[in-house]
């Protein structure tokens, strides 16, 4: 019998645990996966824990990301094969060895990634491209700001980032995180925590003003990124583990600048066509070793809490990832 984590009721970590679970046959247009690994993100845990701006229904699976094997296919299911490497996602559902999700969520996994790895690229990577392409749309030889530039979006901003043309200046809290970001292309980075951070920003940048920032923090945060901002400049809203920002309005106006939401969920459903466009570019990209995830510790499914809690406190440096399997990419 296959396992998933699961609780009656969201809450504290403690609530849940690793029960049987078997999601049954594939209904029409769906497709049943064994899972293999599955991303940890901040999100999944604010979801599990009852404190995300939705309420998620119970009994509830956390996880939000997964790579796996397809075990079988519902009717009218022709473009995937049992035992085919894919990736797919949803909002909830993926700690379990075996899911069932609609055949559009599914993709075939990048050339060259293994199992651990595709667990965790697919929403950061497309968070980060939906932002700076669709939203931004940000030109070569722009400057780009991205704040926690060494979690999991941030990350993926810094590469698709540098890809673009743009000149990124990385923000991260500790060193580790920062040269992760210059691996990852960044031009340079600055201590999120200094004292005196608007004055590196600005430095950075030769004391010129930005053109974009990538905000997946919030808080604090902010409103002192877009007051970084010059006339036409974009500020990504991303997230907000860092809490939501009172940014006064008269700042957008003076500046001529815009405050943009960014809404993975709200383009797949708004506009699949080209959501799923951006995910094949993504994945072509991928394949030619473009965009890769840093994946910073793995977890074995009943250790769920330690590698949610390790997510929550926000210091590793890379992606956390729960493994179905004895030996983590198998």
């Amino acid at each position: 019998m296959p396992r998933a984590v699961i609780s009656d009721t969201l809450g504290p970590l403690e609530n849940y645990s690793v029960r049987d679970y078997d999601p049954g046959p594939p209904g029409p247009g769906q497709v049943r996966i064994a899972v293999r690994a599955a991303g940890v993100s901040f999100v999944d845990v604010l979801n599990a824990t009852g404190r995300y701006q939705g309420r998620a229904p119970v009994p509830f699976i956390p996880g939000s990301e997964f790579a796996g094997v397809v075990e079988a296919l519902g009717e009218g299911v022709t473009q995937f094969s049992p035992g085919q490497a894919v990736m797919s996602g949803g909002w909830g559902g993926a700690f379990a060895e075996a899911a069932l999700v609609d055949a559009d969520t599914v993709h075939a996994m990048p050339a060259g990634m293994d199992f651990v790895q595709a667990a965790v690229f697919r929403v950061s990577a497309l968070t980060a491209w939906h932002a700076l392409v669709d939203r931004a749309q940000l030109q070569p030889g722009e400057t780009l700001l991205v704040l926690g530039a060494g979690g999991a979006t941030g990350y993926a901003a810094v590469q698709i980032g540098a890809w673009l043309g743009a000149r990124v200046i990385a923000s991260a809290s500790t060193a580790g995180k920062r040269g992760l970001a210059l691996h990852g292309g960044a031009e340079t980075a600055v201590d999120a925590r200094s004292t005196n951070w608007r004055e590196a920003v600005q430095a950075a940048n030769q004391g010129r003003p930005l053109d974009v920032v990538f905000d997946p923090v919030g808080g604090e945060a902010t409103e002192r990124a877009f007051r970084c901002l010059g006339f036409a400049g974009r500020h990504l809203v991303v997230g907000f583990p860092g809490g939501i920002s009172a940014l006064p309005t008269n700042l957008p106006l003076l500046k001529g600048a815009s405050l943009v939401g960014v809404n993975l969920q709200a383009q797949s459903i708004a506009a699949p066509r080209s959501a799923s466009a951006n995910l094949e570019r993504l994945v072509d990209l991928a394949g030619k070793g473009l965009f890769w995830p840093v994946v910073a510790d793995t977890w074995p499914l009943e250790q769920f809490a330690a590698a949610m809690a390790a997510v929550e406190r926000g210091t590793s440096e890379g992606r956390i990832v729960i493994t179905m399997d004895s030996v983590a990419g198998a």
